[in-house]
């Protein structure tokens, strides 16, 4: 009698759970294989006892680390020996499984680099990390990092932190040669913006914070400006034809006084086969600064069209735009600009 009524409630509580839309996750299991197993608080015999368990009893398991395994308790969890253990798989794939990282330590290659709750984009951000902060590594779950940020468990994308020094192992822009080409100068002030600003003010700017990061990443970095200085369009190509080149980037801006709610960003190649350079770079800036995409075309500029190696040109916004302007003034924008340009170049160099 109390059996049916068991499963009867057992029965009822599942059709609950499914019809009100609640997923059953189901934890790898820990069957403890010795008498008077001392839980502990940490991964080691150095940590202190929190309780004892026994032959035949199982606990849900939160993740494994270093010969140890940390298992749920009534309240919080501990850590028990792996060897004294014996792991049962869960049944469904479902659950965000914690294995030991090969790796003991990172380094933040980015400014504000996202750290969030939990290994996905769904959990919130916890923290923006700069640039240069090392975290030691707890564990890894997926694709994303676990460390610890200001005494709490926080996660890290892997794709931002083993890029710019490494990706598959190596440096992709070390002994590469990189042009940077600042748009106009001198008397050719370029367009202007809403409060009169000059586009070759803010390419210069790019191309100097640009040059920064890359010479950062081992680059061989050259300017076909080093300062406000007038250059002719025939001088910048040459200059680019004349060096072992693996990319020239043309950086300009756009401006359209009579459409003062224009804005995006778009970049342009000029033969076929620097198509995929363009659409990477184009594809690198727009993640990291989400602006209006307007894409790539075929461009036909005289410091592409004479250019003999891979070569694009860029827009990098609308300073006839007043908050963009105003937004293209800014070092944190200008930063998320150059991240974008050096995703693309780092793809673009590991086809």
């Amino acid at each position: 009698m109390h059996s049916r009524k068991l499963m009867t409630v057992l029965f009822t509580a599942i059709i609950f759970l499914c019809t009100t839309g609640v997923e059953i996750v189901y934890a790898d299991e820990a069957i403890i294989e010795g008498s008077n197993l001392n839980i502990r608080s940490g991964p080691g015999t150095d940590y202190e006892s929190v309780g004892m368990a026994d032959t035949g009893e199982s606990y849900s398991i939160v993740q494994q680390k270093n010969g140890w395994v940390e298992i749920e308790l009534q309240s919080g969890s501990g850590w028990v020996a792996e060897e004294f253990v014996n792991i049962t798989e869960s049944s469904t794939g479902n659950e965000e499984t914690k294995t030991e990282s090969n790796v003991s330590s990172i380094t933040i290659p980015y400014e504000n680099t996202q750290v969030r709750e939990g290994p996905s984009t769904d959990y919130d951000i916890i923290q923006f990390a700069e640039k240069g902060t090392e975290y030691d590594v707890m564990s890894q779950s997926g694709d994303w990092y676990e460390v610890t940020v200001n005494d709490r468990t926080g996660y890290i994308l892997k794709d931002l932190v083993t890029a710019p020094k490494e990706a598959n192992n190596k440096n992709v822009f070390k002994n590469k040669t990189i042009i940077i080409d600042a748009g106009h100068g001198g008397r050719d002030v370029g367009a202007i913006g809403s409060t009169d600003t000059y586009e070759k003010s803010f390419a210069y700017l790019t191309a100097h914070e640009l040059e920064q990061e890359l010479q950062y990443l081992g680059a061989n970095v050259l300017l076909t400006r080093e300062q406000d200085e007038f250059i002719s369009l025939s001088s910048r190509s040459t200059y680019s034809n004349f060096n072992d080149t693996d990319a020239f980037i043309s950086i300009h801006y756009n401006s359209v006084p009579e459409l003062p709610n224009v804005s995006g960003i778009e970049s342009f190649y000029y033969a076929d086969q620097n198509k995929n350079l363009a659409k990477y770079i184009q594809q690198g800036i727009i993640k990291e600064t989400d602006e209006s995409d307007r894409g790539i075309a075929m461009g036909d500029f005289q410091v592409l069209r004479t250019n003999l190696k891979p070569s694009v040109l860029l827009e990098l916004g609308f300073i006839s735009n007043p908050e963009k302007e105003a937004l293209l003034q800014t070092n944190a924008y200008q930063k998320k600009l150059v991240a974008g340009i050096v995703e693309g170049l780092r793809k673009y160099f590991n086809e």
